[in-house]
């Protein structure tokens, strides 16, 4: 336990002072995988593994010699990722709205590997538009997939750890965690309260065994990027270059083996990213601009894929 304690005081004074951890250079023009350093092999369970980071994650992962249980609500897609990665990973199909279904999971893992050092909280959804075009039941559903499914995840899987003496929890979240997003304002409010709640529970336990690291991609290649790409209305999402899922699963990696407390994508823009989350009449002001310039990076990119 005091090496615990010692460990959680470390991370709890990088996070007073501002000194998170930046654990990859420039996004733009990043060439070539990482080498994670030798760390003990692990079980993990991803959500959302079935595509996207998640697959990609899982992946990366088995690679390095952990074990894996891909969940997902999409059953079929997540058993198909597992058969190709073989023995050391296995699916189940999980609505993380559900925390029956979470217990199910969690009973699962521990069958099949004997127990859990990480679980990865990776799932999402996304509603496209202007929240006045959004159902207020669409709203609903964001908040209940995006910040309420890694919240059940995390509680239910809490006990567990404390009971077995160590645990990691990684939140997959955003650099929206931090903007106000017109076009996404569900997805970036419930990307706010996530963060607010990971980093409160880290709070929470820190004198506990339990590692807690999150993490911010920025726009990723994935999916739901395509779905936002067929909206009008969120042209503020591609007024930065995107970048691989496979980049994004090589950071998130890093930063577990790492126990890196938080990781921002990309690190030289956080700051500003952050300040101006802050300010909402600069928002204001710089809003037709960002705008503009993201309607001509998705015309360009509507271009290229047509």
């Amino acid at each position: 336990m005091a090496q615990a304690r010692h460990r959680h005081a470390s991370c709890r004074e990088n996070w007073v002072h501002g000194r998170q951890a930046a654990l990859i250079p420039a996004v733009n023009g990043h060439t070539g995988k990482y080498q994670m350093a030798k760390t003990k092999k692990k079980t993990l369970l991803i959500t959302g593994g079935a595509s996207g980071i998640g697959a990609a994650m899982a992946a990366l992962a088995v690679e390095h010699g952990h074990k894996v249980l891909i969940a997902d609500i999409d059953e079929k897609g997540a058993a198909a990722q597992a058969a190709a990665l073989g023995q050391s990973a296995a699916s189940i199909a999980l609505d993380i709205t559900s925390s029956t279904q979470w217990e199910r999971a969690l009973d699962a893992c521990w069958q099949r590997f004997g127990g859990l050092d990480v679980l990865i909280n990776n799932a999402a959804i996304v509603h496209t538009g202007y929240a006045r075009n959004v159902s207020v039941e669409a709203h609903q559903q964001t908040f209940d997939v995006n910040a309420m499914g890694p919240i059940r995840g995390m509680m239910a899987t809490l006990p567990r750890f404390l009971a077995q003496g160590s645990g990691h929890f990684v939140t997959v979240c955003s650099m929206t965690a931090f903007l106000p997003f017109a076009g996404l304002a569900s997805y970036a409010a419930a990307k706010h309260a996530l963060r607010a709640f990971h980093h409160a529970l880290c709070i929470e336990q820190r004198t506990s065994p339990i590692d807690f690291s999150i993490i911010h991609p920025t726009s990723t290649e994935t999916p739901m990027l395509v779905k936002e790409a067929e909206s009008d209305e969120v042209p503020m999402a591609f007024l930065s270059s995107s970048v691989t899922a496979e980049f994004v699963a090589e950071v998130v990696l890093k930063a577990m083996t790492k126990k890196t407390l938080e990781v921002f994508m990309p690190p030289e823009r956080a700051r500003s990213i952050r300040l101006l989350g802050t300010d909402p009449k600069a928002l204001l002001k710089l809003a037709d601009d960002a705008e503009r310039a993201g309607q001509r990076n998705l015309l360009a990119r509507r271009a290229a894929h047509t």
